[in-house]
Order: structure tokens, then C-alpha cells, then sequence
């Protein structure tokens, strides 16, 4: 008896320390049925951390098995669309079906502003809610939203999270974010230019999760098309060269861009400077 004891302590001990990577959303402002927007949960116990708010947030997070009480924390790095139109939906799906405590925003400075426009948005709603007769947690809708700058910005008892400054185009702040959990360090990219910063926080991380266009899919687009992917994102070639400088133990593909070209493609412009694991991201897949 008391080894059947030890033995299930052992158990859930491990499954409360299991920290995983969960991509709710691997895609881009295209709308493919098969790609839901970008969106990442870090997953340590039963502690839900989420990256980006694409649309089918919540959606892909009720199949993949987590409970909308765990909905309580959002990390944006940076304020475009296809980043951010699922963050109505985080705020207010779980509010209603399930969430108890109030909900958490860290982004860019922008993020209250736009928190609030949702806010005022969906007054009515919240007022009928609320105040009508459905059975309502006023604490589920709460909303802090939380402008970060680089550096450490969130820590509890089971993760610590760093913003990472990043390139994006035009955008004056874009964050990628560093994740410190379960004896496990993850990198999310976020849209990014190659970021030596981002490479410096990755260096020797368990997972890094990174977007990408295909080089050989952006030698057929229009020169317009061409300047703007080149300023905004990844070729897939440059994300080998920062992998075989940071070395992660695992690269994780998100946020595709193969530009009609097979994953076979994007994976050999990635070998030709890294040779590690690298894992074409499917929307629902989980990386341990």
C-alpha cells in the first residue's frame, strides 16, 4: 500500500510539472481553414499561458483539452490584426462559460486603449449578463491590461516570463517572450525581422517557437510583396542561421508563411544552416 502511494505521489508530481507548448494557431492574416490564427499556450501543470489571440482562440483551446478557468493570462506581442482579433473572444467566451478570476493582458503600449474599446464594445452584452438573469461571476469580467517594456514582466510561482524587443517593420513596439517554467526555457518569436535579441534570450532553450516565410516561395512574389515580407518577417534561411547560433534543443514552425511552397521546401532552406530538430508546426500540436 504505502509503494502504490509513493508511486501515484511520483505520478502527480510529474504531471504537475509537465510544462508543454500547445499551438493553438500556426497561421497568418490568410484565412485557411486548417490554420487558425497565431497562437501559442505554455502549459506548466495546470497553469494555461497564452501567446497572441488569433482567430479560433478559444476554440482550439477547448480541443486541446484546456478549461476556460485556465483562460486568465494573455501575452500580445504586438497589435496587429490577425495577432489580436481573438482577444474579444478570450475575454468574454470564458467569462461566460467557466472563468472565475479576473483576466489578465500584457502587451505593447496600445494594448489599454484597445482593451478598452472592447470593453466599451461589448458594454451591452456585459450589462445584460451582469445584470439580467443569467447566473454571472462579475470577477470573469475584469480585465487588467498591463503595457509591458522589455525585460521581466510576470512572474509567479510557476513561470517567469521576459519581453524581448524585436523588429517588425514599422511597428514601434513588437515583443517576443521568453518563458521560464518547469525547469524549461521557450522562446515565441512573435513576427519578427532576425532578431539578435531574440537569438541572445534563445540561446540553448529547450523550445524555441519561431514564424518564417519560404525564400524560394518570396523569389516569385511582386517586388511590393517582396519589400514588405523582408521587412516584416523571417526567411526561412535566416531563421536557420539564428537557430545554428542559438542552438534550441527544439525549432518549432508557427505563423506560416511557405508562400505555396511544401513543408519539405521550407525544411531544407532551414538545413542549410541548422541541422537540428525542427518540428512544421500543425495547428493542435503539442511540443514537450
Amino acid at each position: 500500500m504505502k509503494l502504490l502511494l509513493a508511486f501515484t505521489w511520483i505520478v502527480a508530481a510529474a504531471f504537475a510539472q509537465d510544462t508543454r507548448v500547445i499551438l493553438l494557431g500556426t497561421g497568418t492574416p490568410n484565412p485557411e481553414p486548417e490554420h487558425s490564427g497565431p497562437a501559442v499556450a505554455i502549459v506548466t501543470g495546470q497553469n494555461v499561458y497564452v501567446v497572441d489571440c488569433g482567430p479560433g482562440v478559444v476554440r482550439r483551446a477547448a480541443q486541446a483539452g484546456i478549461r476556460m478557468d485556465q483562460l486568465t493570462r494573455v501575452f500580445i506581442t504586438h497589435l496587429h490584426s490577425d495577432h489580436t482579433t481573438g482577444l474579444p473572444d478570450l475575454i468574454f467566451t470564458p467569462a461566460v462559460t467557466g472563468r472565475t478570476d479576473p483576466f489578465e493582458v500584457f502587451g505593447p503600449p496600445g494594448i489599454a486603449a484597445m482593451t478598452n474599446h472592447i470593453l466599451k464594445a461589448w458594454k451591452e452584452d456585459m450589462h445584460i449578463r451582469l445584470d439580467g438573469l443569467e447566473p454571472a461571476v462579475k470577477q470573469a469580467y475584469v480585465v487588467h491590461a498591463h503595457e509591458v517594456r522589455p525585460g521581466v514582466i510576470y512572474r509567479d510561482d510557476a513561470v517567469r516570463v521576459s519581453a524581448i524587443p524585436v523588429v517588425h517593420g514599422a511597428w514601434k513596439y513588437s515583443f517576443g517572450y521568453r518563458f521560464e517554467a518547469g525547469g524549461k526555457v521557450i522562446v515565441i518569436s512573435g513576427d519578427t525581422t532576425y532578431s539578435t535579441a531574440l537569438l541572445e534570450a534563445a540561446r540553448d532553450c529547450d523550445i524555441l517557437v519561431h514564424e518564417f516565410y519560404s525564400q524560394k516561395g518570396w523569389d516569385a512574389r511582386t517586388p511590393d510583396w517582396q519589400r514588405y515580407h523582408a521587412a516584416y518577417h523571417t526567411s526561412a534561411i535566416d531563421l536557420g542561421k539564428l537557430a545554428a547560433a542559438a542552438k534550441p534543443k527544439k525549432l518549432v514552425l508557427y505563423h506560416e508563411l511557405p508562400m505555396g511552397q511544401p513543408p519539405e521546401q521550407v525544411i531544407r532552406e532551414i538545413r542549410e544552416h541548422f541541422s537540428g530538430d525542427v518540428i512544421y508546426g500543425k495547428d493542435l500540436d503539442v511540443v514537450r
